[in-house]
C-alpha cells in the first residue's frame, strides 16, 4: 500500500522512531503507521533475559575446572544500548538487521567471565569446588561496579553458579584420594569403636571387681557384727553363769547354814526327846507293867483296843485251848475295820 505499514509492539520493548536521522517517536508498547522507504525502527528489549553459560577456568594451583550457570539481566536504558548496539527492524519489522542483539549476552557472560577468573586465581582447586556461594557474592560485586555493564545500560537482576567441576582425571583422582580417606576414616572409626568397647569392657570389669570388693567387704563387716555380737551374746552368758554360779554359790552356803541348822536343831530336838524319855523312864522304873499298860490304853480308839486284846490272847495262846468269835462280834471288827 504505497510503503505506509502498521507496526504493534508488546510492553516489554522499547521502540524508538527515527525519521530523517531524528527521534520522532519513542516508549514502551507503541502501536502506529508509518511510512516505510522513510523511516527506520529500533525495538530494543526490555524485559529480563537469561543468560545461561559454561566456562573453563585455571585455579591458582593450575588445575582447570568447569562452572556452569546463569546470569539473568535487563536493559534500563533502552536508548543508551540502541547507541552502542544495532537493533534496527528489518523491512518486515520482525527480525533485526544484524546480530547485535544476540552478542549482549556475550557481552555480559564475558565480563562475568573476566570476574569469576580474577577470584580463582586466588583459590586452590579444593578450595575452589567448594566456593560456589563466595563467587556469586564477589562477582555480583563486580557487576555491580562494573563500567561496562553501566555503560551498555544494563542491570544484572540475579547471577547463579549451579555446578564446578574439575576435569574427569582430576575428578577421578579426587574421588580416589576422597574414598581412601573415606575408608580411613572408617578404619579409624572401627579401632575407635573396638577400643571404645574394650574400654568399656574395661570399666564394665572392673565395676564388677569393685562391686565384689565391696560386698565382700559387706560381707566381712557383717561377719565381724555378728562375731561382735556373739562375743556380747557370750560375754552376756557368762556374766549370766556367772552370775547364777554366784547365787548357786550364795543357795549353797544358806543351804549348809540351814543344814548345820537343821542338823543343831534335830540333835537339840533329839536331846530334848531322848532326855523326856530318859525322865519318864525314870519315873516308870517302880510302876508295874500292867499299869504301864493300862496307862498307855488310855485314849485310845475302839480298833486299837480290839488289836491289844487279841495281842493279849496271842501272848496267851498256849493257856487258851479254844476260842470261839461270834458272827456278832466278827460283824463289829469288821464295822470298825470299815470305818477307819
Amino acid at each position: 500500500m504505497l510503503g505506509l505499514r502498521f507496526i504493534k509492539m508488546q510492553p516489554t520493548s522499547y521502540l524508538l522512531q527515527y525519521k530523517r536521522g531524528q527521534i520522532v517517536r519513542e516508549g514502551a508498547g507503541l502501536s502506529f503507521f508509518y511510512y516505510a522507504p522513510t523511516t527506520s525502527l529500533v525495538a530494543v528489549p526490555i524485559a529480563s533475559t537469561d543468560a545461561p553459560f559454561i566456562f573453563n577456568e585455571v585455579t591458582a594451583d593450575f588445575q582447570e575446572i568447569s562452572i556452569q550457570g546463569q546470569a539473568n539481566y535487563r536493559i534500563t536504558d533502552p536508548k543508551r544500548v540502541s547507541q552502542l548496539l544495532n537493533f534496527t527492524l528489518d523491512a518486515s519489522a520482525r527480525g533485526y538487521v544484524s546480530d547485535d542483539p544476540q552478542k549482549l549476552s556475550a557481552r555480559v557472560i564475558n565480563v562475568i567471565k573476566v570476574l569469576t577468573r580474577k577470584e580463582l586465581q586466588t583459590l586452590a582447586l579444593r578450595d575452589a569446588l567448594r566456593a560456589s556461594d563466595a563467587l556469586v557474592r564477589e562477582v555480583t560485586k563486580g557487576l555491580a561496579a562494573s563500567t561496562e555493564i553501566s555503560s551498555l545500560g544494563l542491570e544484572v537482576l540475579g547471577l547463579s553458579i549451579l555446578a564446578i567441576k574439575p576435569n574427569p582425571e582430576t575428578g577421578r583422582a579426587l574421588e580416589a584420594e576422597a574414598r581412601e580417606q573415606l575408608l580411613r576414616e572408617a578404619d579409624e572409626a572401627i579401632y575407635a569403636r573396638r577400643n571404645s568397647a574394650v574400654e568399656q569392657e574395661r570399666a564394665i570389669r572392673e565395676n564388677e571387681l569393685n562391686t565384689e570388693i565391696a560386698v565382700e567387704n559387706k560381707k566381712r563387716q557383717i561377719r565381724e557384727a555378728q562375731m561382735d555380737a556373739e562375743r556380747a551374746v557370750q560375754e552376756k552368758q557368762h556374766q549370766l553363769r556367772d552370775a547364777e554360779m554366784e547365787a548357786n554359790i550364795s543357795l549353797e552356803e544358806k543351804n549348809k547354814q540351814l543344814v548345820s541348822l537343821s542338823t543343831e536343831n534335830t540333835k537339840s530336838e533329839a536331846d530334848a526327846k531322848a532326855y523326856g524319855v530318859a525322865a519318864t523312864m525314870k519315873a516308870l522304873e517302880g510302876v508295874d507293867a500292867k499299869v504301864l499298860q493300862a496307862l498307855a490304853s488310855v485314849g485310845m480308839q475302839p480298833d486299837q483296843l480290839v488289836a491289844l486284846a487279841f495281842q493279849g490272847l496271842a501272848e496267851r495262846a498256849d493257856k487258851i485251848g479254844q476260842l470261839n468269835i461270834s458272827p456278832d462280834l466278827l460283824r463289829e471288827l469288821l464295822t470298825l475295820q470299815s470305818n477307819k
